[in-house]
Formats: C-alpha cells, structure tokens, sequence
C-alpha cells in the first residue's frame, strides 16, 4: 500500500502569518528539529528572496556536513521561469522545489483579471517545470493554490501535465479551507486515480478541519493507489486560522480509529521530541500554546473531576489515548527564580562564559571565546530575546555557519 510523508511547512507557511516571523537562527533550529522527527522534508524558505539566501545556503551547507540528514530541504517559489532563474543564481545548491501556480477561476479572475486563461496558467507551469529540471532539480512538486475552488477536470489535466513535463508531485492546496474531510477525499482520489501521481495536501483551519482533511485527502490519495504527502506546521502557526498541527496530525494518523495501522507513515515519526519543538516554536514565535493542544497543551494530560482522576490513577488508558511520555513530557522543568545571567546583545566575556560554562562549554582561547560572543550578540539582535541553550550550542558548534546565518546585505 501506498504510504504518508510529512512536508513542514513552518519555515514558508508559518513564517508569512501576519504578525509573526523567526530570525534565520531560528528557522535552522526548526529544521534541526524536524530531522530529529524524523519529517521527510521541510519547505525551509523562499529562494528568491534576497534577505534568505544565506540562510538558504547554510542549511545546505549543514545538509551537506550530514547535520541536517536524512531530511530534505526544499524550495517555494511561483511557478514562473523568471522565479526559477532567480532561484538558482541566489541558492545554487538547491535540489528540490515546490512550484505554485493559482488554479481556481476565482483565483485566474482576481489576481490576473482576465489576463490569463486556464491553458496560459498550465503553460507557465510547464516552462517552470522544465526550467526547474534544466537547473537540475532532483524532485519539483507543483502546487495548485485554491485547489478546493478548482474545476476538478482542470486539476486533472493541470496534474497530467506537470507530470508529463517532469514534476514528482501534485500538491492540492486547501488555500481558503474551504473543504471538509468527505470532498477532499473525493477530490483527491479523483485525482491519484487519473493522474498517476503522489498528492500533496496543503490544509487551512479556515472552518476549523485542517487536520481532519489532511488525514481524510491521504486516505483518498492512497485509495487511488498513489503516496500522500501532508503539509503541516509546528503547532498550527500559519496564515489567517492556520495550517494542520505537526503533532495533532502526526497523532492521528498513528492513533486513531480505523486509520491508524491501516495508513501508514513511510518511516516513523518521534513523537518524543514533540514537546520539545512545540516549545521551542512557541518561544520563538511569541505565541503560547493553547491549553486544549493535542499531545502538547498544558491539559493535554490534566484530570480534574472525580471521575476521570480516580479512573486515570486506576489505569491512564481509561481517559488517555497516548501517554504522555510518548510526546516527550513528564521531565520536570526548572524556572529561575533568584539570579539569572542571561544572553543578550549587550553580554559582556564574563558572563557570557559563565553561561556557556553551565552547558559544559569551553573554550581554546579568549579569541574564541569573543568570536562566538560576538556571534551571540548578534543572533540576540535578530530574535530580540534571549537564545535558549540550543542555539548558543548550535553557535559554538559551528561557528562559520551561525556567521553565515547572520549575514544580511541588502541591495544597493
């Protein structure tokens, strides 16, 4: 049977919520952290931006020295050949891409007005595609935006010819999520059936379902004898209401009723780093996670009534469906509450070392200890908070790639 691979799209999706954004820093963070899930890919930016490419090609760079690995980095651009050109000269090293192209009629009418017809929109994606593939692009997936608006022969025949031209996967993108977990089904089915190729869900919580119909549009992609490939975000963060939780879909695949055992991840998520990399995206995007959360929320595994703490104690699997060491929880967490030197862009040697002397780190020599000081300084200037112990890890570990992460030159 064909399986299910994750796609994170945090570091694309995620960081174009309105009000929100991640430093360079912690982007590569997030990646770290997806490959310790065990994430097939993660959508790590855009390459035709200039303030990400050297971003961009650090984290080719760690992919390369085997930091990031097993999982792949890939691109999102238009699917336009002018964008694929820009790509490749800012980010040489790019191996995979995720093209996109509006479909629906809406769309063609509101954002071309008329300009564009349905033929001139699959033309312009063939010409990506293939401009893509000239630059030698290993995998291109071809995204259609508001697919859930889209006339289902259009899709249909928008898929066949990204395939014919070379593009590995048809990515059906619940723009508006404006689908629920029975047309998506339909759709997507439709779609793996006739046009012979993996799908890709891309889900909004617009009407609140964005995990529902990505589980329900796997099932019908799969169904059609194709792989299914679900977009997802740490923690839901993405435009408007939203993308599908990593970790609440990564659940329900694995745990619920008639899905889990039947539908299958190609290799196993670890679910034991969940805790941390909620956390972690929460701390760096300045939003708390909501109480109710899946696996992760602060009464994910809270018991108060009566009932349910005497039928908890007496065994957890009477009102818990997981336990709470599967998604890393239940070490306990240490607050400050007298002194605390902490790292900011105004840290002097001396307490800088003794920050670093807490995690064990040492140094060669004091000019070593000033080139990560220095380093320090300015990551705290791009995130305007204190780095937690991981990056100040990530920045002593290697250097030359922090100093690549914090490089921003603007056009002249």
């Amino acid at each position: 049977m064909a399986k299910i691979h994750f796609i994170d799209v945090t570091n694309r999706d995620g960081v174009q919520t309105a009000h929100l954004g991640l430093s360079k820093l912690e982007k590569t963070m997030i990646n770290i952290y997806l490959n310790e899930m065990g994430v097939f890919q993660s959508e790590f930016g855009f390459p035709t931006t200039r303030h990400e490419q050297y971003y961009l090609q650090a984290n080719l760079e760690l992919a390369e020295m085997g930091v990031l690995k097993p999982i792949r980095l890939g691109g999102w651009i238009r699917a336009v050949v002018d964008d694929v050109e820009k790509a490749f000269k800012l980010v040489p090293g790019l191996k995979h891409l995720n093209l996109s192209m509006s479909t629906s009629d809406q769309m063609i009418q509101g954002k071309f007005q008329g300009a564009r017809s349905q033929d001139d929109i699959a033309t312009m994606m063939v010409h990506a595609v293939e401009a893509a593939r000239a630059h030698g692009a290993e995998s291109i997936g071809v995204n259609a935006e508001d697919a859930s608006r889209t006339q289902i022969d259009f899709l249909v025949r928008f898929g066949l010819a990204a395939k014919e031209h070379g593009a590995q996967r048809l990515r059906y993108c619940d723009t508006l999520g404006y689908d629920n977990p029975f047309s998506i089904y339909e759709s997507t089915r439709t779609l793996a059936e006739n046009v012979g190729m993996p799908i890709e869900l891309h889900c909004h919580g617009d009407l609140g379902m964005a995990v529902a119909n990505s589980l329900s549009g796997a099932k019908g992609a799969i169904d059609g004898g194709q792989d299914a490939y679900i977009n997802t975000t740490v923690n839901g963060i993405g435009e408007r209401a939203g993308n599908a939780d990593l970790v609440a879909t990564a659940l329900a695949i694995t745990k619920s009723k008639a899905f889990a055992g039947k539908y299958q991840l190609e290799k196993p998520i670890n679910l034991t780093k969940a805790w941390k990399i909620s956390r972690f995206a929460s701390y760096a995007f300045e939003v708390p996670i909501p109480i109710n959360q899946p696996g992760v929320g602060a009464n994910a595994f809270a018991h108060s009534s009566g009932i349910h703490a005497d039928g908890v104690l007496k065994d957890p699997h009477n009102y818990e469906l997981y336990s709470f060491d599967e998604v890393g929880r239940g070490e306990p967490e240490l607050v400050e509450t007298g002194r605390a030197i902490c790292s900011g862009e105004y840290t002097g040697i001396s307490g800088f070392r003794h920050i670093m002397g807490r995690m064990a780190v040492t140094f060669e020599d004091p000019a070593q200890a000033e080139e990560v000081l220095e380093l320090a300084r300015y990551a705290n200037v791009e995130a305007q908070k204190p780095l937690i112990e991981d990056e100040l890890l990530f920045i002593a570990k290697y250097p030359k790639i922090a100093r690549k992460l914090l490089t921003l030159i603007p056009p002249e």
